[in-house]
């Protein structure tokens, strides 16, 4: 018997609400699959398991604060299982049917077992539509959908998708109508999308002006408590030092406008692709600043889990990583750019996103600040923030001309690096953005 605890989401967070569980007793999951949704004090963070099992208990109720550590569900391990009794001597053996090879069952996606779950379907019981035998969403949706029973004004959202429980309740207490709201690519309604909902239907309506909700407010104050918590920690134990470098993007600019002539609107890179290349590589080559202090020594590591700086809509910001950031090409970095901050605004981080980014950058020039001297988020070692981007009079050659040009800054730990390193590892990303052709 295994247990499902309260991960903990970072150095910040020391207790979670349960909003709503993905998964019942007697689910099978496997590593990875979604088992809750959690409210922590900045986010709204979908909860993978660790491990493969079948859920035995739900241990707390939605809307329960839960400590970081705390079991939440127990889960029966696959060889928790005990093989049958042998039969008696001389007893007739029961009739089995031989099994097909394991590469011949039908293997659904864990989106498809999470909306077979929803539609309270056995997947066992259907043959599967999709190439070697997979059971698709399709096959799903077919076998979980009922025999001639007339729609339900107000239970279902259109295009016969599912709610989860907790989304359900949450609906009825704002008073929203289901059957508008159009359901995410996995085909399940969840809390976030109701309260998103919520929000739409205030905001259309033209007599009213209603100001942030009571648990609106309240939340907003609790994520600027935490903010600022961590914030004075990092500023009282860690010996920041501040390197800047300004960086000439005309090489970016020219192999950006190239590029996006070729590509619909909906795929074209910003700048901010181009500097989170760059960063991430230099991680990868300088990587001292890239890593943990932890218990009086660094923990570098050698892989990059770029950390994204991210301002909520209703205020606040979080931090979630883009993993193996300096293996992905810039394309694939602006997709997950795009993934990865859309995902933040609606409430649907993954745990592991929030758990271990190994260095981390923020982007304040859509918002004019020239440069950003930020505060280094412990236990990370360094932050790289980039300003505004600007034109101004600059020197190639001996000759001046017009470059749109940033500057870039580097927060680093002293205990961790000297301002030596702090400097190669600018300049790398400065190598690398000369040469944008190779990004």
């Amino acid at each position: 018997m295994a247990e499902f605890t309260m991960p903990s989401l970072g150095a910040d967070m020391d207790e979670g609400t349960l909003l709503e569980w993905c998964v019942s007793p007697g689910d099978t999951v496997r590593r990875g699959d979604i088992m809750a949704v959690v409210d922590t004090s900045k986010a709204a963070v979908e909860v993978e398991s660790f491990r493969d099992g079948v859920v035995d208990t739900l241990l707390v109720e939605p809307g329960t604060c839960v400590a970081v550590g705390a079991p939440m569900a127990t889960l029966t391990e696959p060889d928790d299982t005990a093989p049958p009794a042998p039969s008696p001597a001389g007893s007739p053996k029961p009739r089995t049917v031989d099994p097909l090879p394991p590469e011949e069952h039908p293997r659904p996606a864990p989106p498809v077992r999470h909306l077979a779950h929803e539609l309270g379907v056995d997947l066992a019981t259907i043959t599967g539509s999709g190439p070697g035998g997979r059971v698709t969403r399709d096959d799903v949706v077919q076998a979980g959908r009922p025999a001639a029973q007339p729609e339900p004004t107000r239970a279902a959202p259109a295009g016969g998708t599912r709610i989860t429980p907790y989304a359900r309740r949450l609906a009825a207490e704002l008073g929203v109508d289901l059957v508008g709201i159009t359901a995410p690519a996995d085909g399940v309604v969840r809390a976030a999308d109701v309260r998103s909902a919520a929000g739409v239907r205030r905001s259309q309506a033209p007599s009213e002006a209603p100001g942030p909700s009571k648990a609106a407010t309240e939340r907003h104050a609790r994520m600027r408590a935490t903010i600022a918590s961590v914030m004075t920690r990092s500023a009282r134990e860690i010996p920041h030092y501040h390197l800047t470098w300004t960086v000439d993007l005309h090489a970016v600019h020219d192999a950006m406008t190239r590029r996006n002539r070729d590509l619909p609107v909906d795929r074209r890179l910003v700048p901010a692709a181009y500097l989170l290349r760059a960063t991430a590589l230099a991680a990868a080559e300088v990587p001292g600043l890239n890593g943990f202090w932890s218990e009086g020594r660094l923990d570098q590591q050698s892989t990059v889990h770029l950390g994204i700086a991210v301002s909520l809509r209703g205020g606040g910001l979080v931090a979630p990583a883009i993993h193996d950031a300096a293996t992905l090409t810039t394309d694939q970095l602006m997709s997950a750019l795009r993934d990865v901050v859309e995902r933040a605004r609606r409430g649907r981080l993954r745990d592991a996103e929030l758990r271990d980014p190994t260095i981390t950058v923020t982007n304040l020039g859509d918002l004019g600040a020239e440069s950003v001297h930020g505060v280094i988020y412990p236990p990370q070692v360094a932050l790289v923030g980039f300003g505004r981007i600007v034109e101004r009079p600059w020197a190639v050659d001996g000759l001046i001309g017009v470059r749109p040009v940033t500057t870039m800054t580097l927060a680093a730990d002293h205990r961790a690096t000297d301002g030596f390193v702090g400097s190669r590892f600018l300049a790398a990303i400065d190598h690398h953005l000369q040469r944008p052709e190779d990004l």
